[in-house]
Order: C-alpha cells, then structure tokens, then sequence
C-alpha cells in the first residue's frame, strides 16, 4: 500500500485531480449558454438610476426567461421594478449591467440605428394610456400601416391592415380616428399597430389599466389571439389579477429581482370529463442561488435575518433561527 507521498511522487494524486479539474472546465465550456433557447434572456439585469445625488437600484440582478409563443403577465407592486424592466424590453432604457437579449439582440450593445430598428421590427409596445398608442389625426387604419410605411414595406399593406383589424374584431374602425372609437376599440386598435411588423415579441404595460371589466375582457381576448393565431410571445405588466390568472405563466417581481412564479395548466376530470384549471406557485431560484420567500410565510414563522438550512435527501429545510445569544 503507497502513502500519499509516494503516491505524489508517482504523480498518480496530482494528475488524477488535474484530470478531474480539465474535465470539469471541459463541461462547463460544452454547456449551453444561460437563455441560449429563450427568445427573452435576462440574466443578472442591473438598472441603476441616480436622482440627486442619490443612487437608486431599480433592478438588482434579475433573471428571467422568456420561450418563443408564450403568452405570460408580469406582476408586482409599484416600484418592484416591473416597468423599468418593459422599458429595457422595450429598448427605451439601457441596462446598467448583466446581459439582456431579446430574439438573438443584445440589448446592452446595440448603437441608436439599431435601437430604432429594433423598435422598428423586433418589439411591438402598447401603452396603458390610449391616447399615446394612437395618432389623434390618422384613423385606424392609417395608425396601423404606419409603421409598415416606415419600415419601407408598402407591398401587400393594405391586405396587413384589414387582416389585422379583422381579427381583432375592429374592422368597423377602420376609417375612425381615435376620438370617434371607444377605449376598448381604441387599445384593439393599438394591438394592431404593435403588430404591423409582425414583431418577435409584443410587450403591454396595463393595457386595461384604464377599462371596465368588460371591456378589459375584450382587450385580453384580442391579446390571445394574436398569441395563438400569429404565434407572437406577448408579455403583459398587469395589476389586474383577472388579467394575470387568464394566462398559462405569471412572474411576480419584487425588489428589482424575480421572486415567484404561477404555472397554470388544464386537467381534465377523467370520470366527468370536466376540464379544470390547476395553478402551482414556485419561489424562483436565482442564477447566484438567491431564493425570495413570501412575506406571509416567513412573517407567520417570525424569520428575521437569518435562517436555519439542512439538506435533505429530496429537499432542503429551512426553519427560523431558534438560537440564543449568550
């Protein structure tokens, strides 16, 4: 039997852990990039505003992906970071750090010709406010061929404008300017715009922020169609929690970071044959292992600080610091 000396002089010992090592950094070389399969990859986005003097952290490390086709809301109180976040999306903000890529563009490298293009072809937005989706003196249909017009795609603009207001059910709109359209016809009428170009993504930040619950009913009914007819990822910043439990993914934003996550999906009742929605929360685990828990949780135990951890073998534990200081 070698002692460990004479097994480092052998270098049998060195050379095993030198293999393991280069067989480790091989892996890590060969792993696909965080996001590389996402149409929407944020990871570690850091969004610093300064006010006075005073350094502001709108987003603190955010991560957050996005797959091609989804249709999924983003909630969070005011202040959470949730808009900064559409506005980076949106390509009218610039990130302070992390890495932020929207259909295979970086959105922290792009010049001002690419950010406008981008605008241009990549994202469609529609605004809460009515009233600044839509330009007063052209009617519905010249609101909705205007992009396309200054995309230079005047080919087959004016069969583009009818399909998109007919499947919106605003065909009637066509020649109405804004004033002349209610509040619900005027946001459908914005969808359309956001997609004349046929966008990667559509982004709405409350787009029922300023409707009844009917009409708000109409508006998200226009949202997932265009998400299962043309096939567009659309991502909605909503305070409205019937908004938010009418899609299959919500992402709950809180202190500039993600912090929990619904899944929605349907079952189906095999004795009835009755189709039922089942909704699971997750807490969302961060690229640098940060785990948000929720409020009421770690207020009804009373966590303050610091909390106790042991690994299990299929889950981790986590109970409140019980210990004493002598």
């Amino acid at each position: 039997m070698t002692s460990p000396t004479e097994r480092q002089r052998d270098g049998d010992g060195p050379r095993a852990t030198l293999d393991e090592l280069e067989q480790r950094a091989a892996a890590h070389r060969d792993r696909p990039a965080y996001g590389h399969d996402a149409l929407i990859a944020c990871d570690r986005l850091v969004r610093i505003f300064t006010t006075a003097g005073v350094e502001v952290q709108a987003l603190q490390g955010l991560d957050l992906l996005v797959g091609e086709g989804e249709l999924m809301a983003l909630v969070g109180a005011s202040g959470s970071g949730k808009s900064t976040l559409m506005n980076i999306l949106a390509g009218l903000d610039v990130p302070t750090a992390g890495a932020a890529k929207v259909a295979g563009r970086d959105l922290l490298t792009m010049g001002a010709k690419e950010r406008l293009l981008y605008r241009r072809e990549a994202v469609g937005f529609v605004w809460q406010q009515t009233a600044r989706n839509l330009l007063p003196y052209l009617t519905a249909a010249q609101n909705v061929a205007l992009p396309m017009q200054l995309r230079g795609r005047a080919r087959k603009k004016t069969e583009r404008v009818e399909s998109l207001l007919t499947m919106l059910e605003v065909a009637e709109c066509r020649d109405r300017r804004p004033h002349q359209m209610s509040g619900g016809q005027q946001q459908r009428v914005a969808i359309a715009v956001a997609l004349a170009n046929s966008p990667s993504v559509l982004l709405a930040d409350e787009p029922t922020g300023e409707l009844d619950s009917a009409t708000g009913e109409q508006v998200f009914a226009a949202f997932r169609r265009a998400n299962e007819e043309l096939g567009t990822t659309i991502v909605i910043v909503t305070h409205d929690q019937a908004v938010a439990g009418e899609v299959r993914r919500t992402v709950a934003i809180r202190d500039g970071r993600t912090s929990s996550e619904v899944l929605r999906r349907t079952e189906v009742d095999a004795a009835t044959g009755q189709e039922s929605v089942v909704a699971r929360e997750f807490a969302m685990l961060d690229r640098a292992g940060r785990l948000q828990l929720p409020a009421d949780y770690t207020e009804t135990l009373g966590m303050e600080h610091r909390v106790m951890l042991e690994l299990e073998q299929d889950h981790i534990g986590v109970w409140p610091d019980e210990t004493t200081e002598s």
